[in-house]
């Protein structure tokens, strides 16, 4: 006889809810889209990339999917992601890592001013446009992405120091927002991954000098980050939870 799976508790059920998800087309983002499907979300979907797998994917758990294809550093695109029908939860997944040694890169300075906006002053945009919306339609979460880079300056004597820098100010815009959202019923929390199984990751074999001897697999990240964005995170503001495979204990 068959035993049917128990219902999600109500704090984990996120039916009838929309989340955001950027940098969805691989990796975290993918990954992030997928569990939050199984919770019962609604998806919106963005990346530079083609979406059309990772719609499937979410579509395959029965949940609605919109993709949204486009650039993140168009201000007029961000505009859009937070236009229109509510949304209850973002998760901003997308950034960039340069692999090339920095020393080496003859174009170091537009390649950290184009690191900094990437992965800085888009999540900070993204996430003051949505704290607004979210403030408007009667709160939400918002979940962004660091690194253990930004907590320790990298996982080895290669890790490029403009990511490891620009991480680290992702930590610091988490406490920064919570400050200003919480007080407007929008959650603001974060994620500092150790090194994870990604595209953006592909060359840098870490897994010898890791403690469990491996990398992280995308959707151990992503049910961490879709926690933080059900009501059972309803009492987590400005938080960064490490999940890091004991890469980095804090």
């Amino acid at each position: 006889m068959a035993i049917s799976a128990p219902p999600l508790p109500a704090a984990l059920n996120m039916q009838g809810r929309r989340a955001l998800v950027t940098g969805a087309a691989s990796g975290i983002g993918r990954a992030t889209a997928s569990v939050l499907a199984q919770l019962g979300a609604e998806l919106v979907v963005t990346d530079r990339a083609p979406l059309g797998e990772t719609r499937a994917e979410v579509e395959a758990f029965g949940a609605a999917c919109t993709e949204l294809q486009g650039d993140l550093t168009d201000d007029a695109f961000l505009a859009q992601l937070v236009a229109g029908d509510r949304l209850h939860a973002l998760a901003h997944c997308a950034a960039i890592l340069e692999g090339r040694p920095w020393r080496e890169d003859r174009n170091w300075r537009d390649r950290f001013h184009r690191v900094m906006d990437i992965n800085i002053r888009v999540p900070l945009q993204l996430a003051t446009l949505a704290i607004d919306h979210m403030a408007d339609q009667g709160g939400g979460s918002i979940v962004l992405i660091g690194s253990v880079a930004g907590r320790t300056g990298g996982t080895s004597p290669n890790t490029p120091p403009d990511y490891s820098a620009s991480k680290g100010a992702v930590h610091a815009l988490i406490k920064l927002l919570s400050r200003n959202a919480v007080g407007r019923g929008v959650l603001v929390n974060g994620v500092a991954p150790g090194p994870v199984q990604t595209p953006m990751t592909t060359g840098f074999n870490l897994a010898p000098q890791l403690p469990m001897q491996r990398m992280g697999r995308p959707e151990e990240l992503a049910w961490v980050i879709a926690f933080l964005c059900t009501p059972a995170a309803s009492y987590m503001s400005g938080a960064l939870i490490d999940v890091n495979g004991g890469t980095y204990v804090g």
